[in-house]
């Protein structure tokens, strides 16, 4: 069994293939709310053998720290992800998750912890933390190939 741990910044550990996630310092260590969810692929992303999975980490003190692992990527492509306000099986996740509607489609409004490079196993890593806590409509992670849409190769439910 192939096993790893990323230190990604932010106290938070990302380890092995059953991976999980663990604040290892801070007082809000307590208070903080974890969601989390396994990859799998939409159509578009049928030619690929969609794995891993992701996390959010809502804090205590307001932030939220947003990771993925996503495997059967093709290796040394970037995708796009970007947490969504929509469930994966409705209408492939339809909608980026927004702090502030009238925010613009872009962060610090929205959370995207890509863009991500796949390594040449086909695996990527990403991470981001926003300052503001996720509202209860962020509800997953959607992985974008590049290219003209449609685009959305896989999803995780946070639940």
């Amino acid at each position: 069994m192939h096993r790893s741990t990323i230190s990604i910044g932010a106290g938070f550990v990302l380890a092995g293939s059953a991976a999980f996630v663990v604040q290892a310092a801070g007082d809000d260590a307590a208070s903080a709310t974890i969601t989390s969810g396994d990859f799998t692929g939409f159509a578009e992303g049928a030619d690929l053998d969609i794995g891993g999975h992701a996390w959010m980490v809502r804090t205590g003190d307001e932030h939220t720290v947003v990771l993925i692992h996503i495997t059967g990527l093709e290796a040394g492509t970037e995708y796009a992800a970007h947490v969504h306000a929509a469930a994966c099986d409705v209408d492939d996740a339809d909608g980026h998750y927004m702090h502030d509607p009238d925010g613009g489609a872009e962060p610090p409004n929205e959370i995207w912890p890509g863009p991500v490079m796949a390594d040449p196993g086909g695996v990527a890593h990403g991470y981001t933390e926003a300052d503001f806590l996720a509202g209860a409509d962020a509800v997953s992670v959607v992985v974008h190939r590049p290219g003209e849409t449609p685009n959305k190769i896989a999803c995780a439910d946070l639940g």
